[in-house]
């Protein structure tokens, strides 16, 4: 288990904004560079981040695109409620039901009551019964187009304001389907990844739709419960790991896409469904070499798969040097590349 002596995040650190609303590229993010061969760690930039690759190196990145997934709703007794999916499956919805303002509270709706959703009804099936935080509502009609022309995007504290959903888009992103960012990615722009491919390393994409990264429960975040999120691997995506010098993830999505799609032999094929797979000590990449990932406090379920990466006292003290030099955390936050 991870421990930090004296562990605790100022609360300046957490991002409360997008790069380009302090006033930077996307892409002049800080990036620390870990080295577990050498036991090194390297401050650069995130633009310099081709000089710790080499040609033959494959980048492979979620293509998902950021849908704004908190929505309002009203309950039978006039009262606003926001829903939060975090498993869809057209009109059938895994969802947190959060107060509509700050802190967003857990609200504990009723089964069988009705649900007033963006111009259309919905039917409170009751809870989920391995993650009884998220509801089971049932939607008269297809929610996608719902969430499209009646949410926002999906904050926390740390982002006090609303921030436009442009900026929770990878510049690669063309599937609607995450609830959260996947935000590994947001530091990319075309001239990095121009200049990556000049160097000869390649990109492929894979897609896996977000669900939510936190409950609104520390207790309950703290227990990390899994649940299933929709994944494809196309058979180009599973082609380029195959031939790859070195596989980079970017972002912890891609990793779980990629290890569920390994077959017994070891080598990833092309296939589209739910994984629930959890990645952590306990079960290592079988494909994945490097990761290129944000910073994420010890009690986030991410943490656990950067752990499938990094030794303890490494990571401890990666960690505790981006404390000291004030990186940034969370999908706004600095980056870090795992090699």
């Amino acid at each position: 288990m991870f421990e930090l002596a004296g562990w605790k995040l100022p609360p300046e650190l957490r991002a409360s904004q997008p790069a380009e609303l302090r006033g930077m590229r996307r892409d002049h993010v800080r990036l620390m560079v870990i080295d577990r061969t050498s036991g090194s760690i390297t401050h650069t930039r995130f633009d310099q981040v081709g000089d710790f690759l080499d040609a033959g190196d494959l980048l492979v990145v979620n293509s998902s695109r950021t849908l704004p997934a908190a929505i309002p709703a009203r309950r039978q007794d006039g009262s606003p409620v926001q829903l939060r999916p975090s498993v869809r499956r057209g009109q059938h919805w895994d969802a947190l039901a959060v107060q509509p303002n700050p802190p967003h509270a857990n609200v504990p709706l009723a089964a069988g009551e009705r649900l007033a959703v963006a111009g259309t009804q919905a039917t409170v099936e009751g809870r989920r019964a391995d993650i009884p935080l998220l509801w089971r509502i049932r939607l008269d009609e297809d929610g996608l187009d719902r969430l499209l022309l009646a949410g926002e995007p999906i904050r926390y504290s740390y982002v006090p304001g609303p921030i436009p959903l442009e900026y929770y888009q990878t510049v690669y992103a063309t599937h609607p389907g995450s609830a959260e960012a996947p935000s590994a990615g947001l530091a990319f722009s075309w001239e990095v990844l121009l200049g990556l491919h000049e160097r000869g390393i390649e990109t492929a994409d894979i897609v896996l739709h977000t669900g939510l990264s936190s409950f609104q429960d520390d207790a309950f975040d703290a227990e990390h419960h899994m649940y299933e999120e929709w994944f494809e691997v196309s058979t180009l995506a599973a082609a380029a790991v195959g031939r790859a010098h070195r596989v980079i993830a970017v972002g912890t999505t891609v990793v779980r896409a990629l290890e569920t799609a390994v077959d017994r032999h070891g080598h990833v094929r092309a296939l589209a469904g739910w994984t629930d797979l959890k990645i952590s000590p306990a079960h290592r990449p079988r494909v994945v070499d490097a990761l290129i990932t944000g910073f994420h406090e010890p009690q986030a379920s991410h943490f656990e798969l950067l752990q499938a990466f990094v030794d303890g006292d490494l990571l401890r003290r990666a960690y505790a040097g981006a404390i000291e030099r004030r990186y940034l955390w969370h999908e706004f936050g600095d980056t870090m590349l795992i090699l």
